[in-house]
């Protein structure tokens, strides 16, 4: 593609195809916007997309304390909905299918010791339930759903990062072990695109990764894609017809980030997209109703168990 001038907006550049940092950056038509913020400020939670309201669960909050109020976005305003079991979470995971949310392990309160805890919400009826608890605790953990089962990867117990993978059916409340990771990750970002599930960075200790690993379920095998600048805590989704990976943290750098990359049409590498205006770990990204909205964070570096974060949330349209 030939390179063109570049039209400045606010946030990024439109119709313009340029190498940076490695990355072939072509932005057409990507914007972020300002969306309303939290009620309370969040690091190391979870989010997720019901298709009609994102859902924020867990984290740390002001004072690096819990946060055990449930908040309820639906694209005009937060409401706190619920209140966490227990004495709150960092770290869990959650995912949500057939009108439930899955909240799934996590390390308790602002410690580095998980939990095999499940619990699941049910918006319809404002109830909690447990359901069968993970094989065993974990946290810093990413969960997806693909085909209709709970894969839950990664993640960390208070002695490692582990590269388990476990997958869930909610049909049966059972757990069975699946293909592990290449290697042991926390925080890596996932989704599941084209039936298949994505395991996008991650770190352990001081090092980050950039290995993009793809599992194919009907195999039950990972297989290489293309790799990203390595780091961890980035948020990920499924967007336009492709991945977008937003933010995250290097440890190498020692600085969180605002990139954003798109997986390009072939599958093969990644393009640079309009960057985040502000750079955030734990930037938690759903979408909902045509916007990714990427919700909370964390902009100081190496602060997972027991951050501040942030109420802020920033919305963006790329098709």
């Amino acid at each position: 593609m030939k390179s063109a001038l570049p039209v400045v907006t606010a946030f990024g550049l439109l119709g313009c195809s340029v190498m940076l940092g490695g990355y072939p950056q072509q932005r057409v038509g990507e914007s972020w916007h300002s969306a309303p913020p939290m009620l309370h400020a969040r690091s190391a939670h979870a989010v997720v997309s019901t298709g009609d309201a994102i859902y924020a669960i867990g984290g740390t909050g002001e004072g690096g304390r819990p946060v055990l109020d449930v908040e309820r976005f639906d694209g005009a305003r937060w409401v706190d909905e619920t209140t966490l079991p227990g004495e709150g979470l960092n770290a869990p995971a959650a995912v949500a299918i057939d009108g439930r949310i899955y909240v799934i392990g996590g390390f308790k309160t602002v410690t580095n010791v998980p939990t095999d805890e499940v619990w699941i919400y049910k918006p319809s009826t404002h109830s909690w339930t447990a359901a069968a608890p993970l094989p065993a605790p974990r946290g810093g953990h990413a969960a997806v759903v693909v085909d209709g089962k709970i894969h839950v990867i990664g993640g960390g117990n208070s002695r490692s990062t582990l590269a388990d993978h476990s997958e869930y059916d909610p049909a049966t409340n059972r757990w069975i072990d699946r293909a592990p990771l290449s290697r042991s990750k926390g925080s890596p970002a996932a989704v599941a695109f084209g039936g298949k599930l994505y395991s996008i960075g991650g770190r352990s200790g001081p090092g980050d990764f950039g290995e993009v690993e793809i599992y194919d379920p009907a195999a039950d095998r990972w297989m290489m894609g293309p790799p990203i600048e390595p780091r961890g805590t980035a948020g990920a989704a499924v967007y336009c017809g492709t991945i977008y990976v937003f933010g995250g943290e290097s440890q190498a750098k020692t600085t969180t980030l605002a990139e954003v990359l798109r997986l390009n049409r072939d599958g093969t590498a990644w393009d640079r997209a309009a960057p985040m205006p502000s750079a955030r770990n734990y930037a938690r990204a759903v979408v909902m109703m045509g916007s990714v909205y990427l919700v909370g964070g964390n902009p100081a570096v190496a602060m997972s168990h027991s951050a501040s974060g942030s109420t802020l949330v920033e919305r963006f349209q790329g098709c």
